[in-house]
């Protein structure tokens, strides 16, 4: 065989080798495969509790990947100055989310948790109430934030949030979660802030 063909073979088998590697990640790009990585456990923290767990989709490279480049493909176009992310599970998708984008992550963690001077804003959640702190300079007056957590329910700790951003003079551009609970009309309690959910439950 010459050498023409033979590179020719080469190319087309390494481009068929390639087709056969990158197929099931596309396939896998589709949101609405994110909802399959979800696992449901029951009277979790409490009874009468339907916990959504998130762990499942963290866990597979693919679909973590592709929860954050959704997320972060809203705002490519004009990124935001910062992202502030709720503890705990808010804080590794707002940080993974931060790191997408380019920018700094700002963490909203339960008192007591932040070492330096805090804002404090306490809240009523579905099972419970607590109080959450950021540190006081951990945004700059005026500052574009994108503001994440894991799960839209009531919207009780977004808006004990957006009340601590407020405090630090930050202005909100969007509400970002992997997953909204419908029924439970968070988004209604939200507004007039802008929000955007890949999984909805009805």
């Amino acid at each position: 065989m010459g050498e023409g063909k033979m590179e020719r073979r080469v190319q087309e088998e390494g481009n068929e080798m390639q087709a056969s590697v990158t197929r099931p990640e596309a396939a896998q790009d589709h949101p609405l495969d994110l909802k399959r990585h979800i696992r449901d456990i029951p009277d979790f923290p409490t009874k009468g509790i339907l916990f959504r767990d998130i762990t499942p989709l963290l866990q597979d490279g693919a679909a973590f990947g592709q929860a954050i480049r959704l997320l972060a493909a809203r705002h490519h176009g004009q990124r935001p100055d910062a992202v502030v992310a709720i503890e705990s599970r808010g804080l590794i998708v707002g940080s993974a989310l931060a790191y997408e984008l380019g920018v700094g992550v700002v963490p909203v963690r339960k008192q007591g948790k932040l070492p330096h001077k805090t804002y404090r804003a306490s809240y009523t959640l579905e099972y419970g109430q607590d109080t959450l702190e950021i540190h006081q300079d951990g945004l700059i007056k005026g500052a574009r934030v994108l503001l994440v957590d894991d799960l839209l329910a009531t919207g009780g700790t977004m808006g004990a949030t957006i009340h601590l951003i407020e405090q630090c003079g930050g202005r909100i551009v969007e509400l970002a979660f992997l997953i909204e609970l419908t029924a439970l009309k968070g988004r209604e309690r939200l507004t007039p802030h802008p929000v955007i959910s890949l999984i909805q439950y009805y």
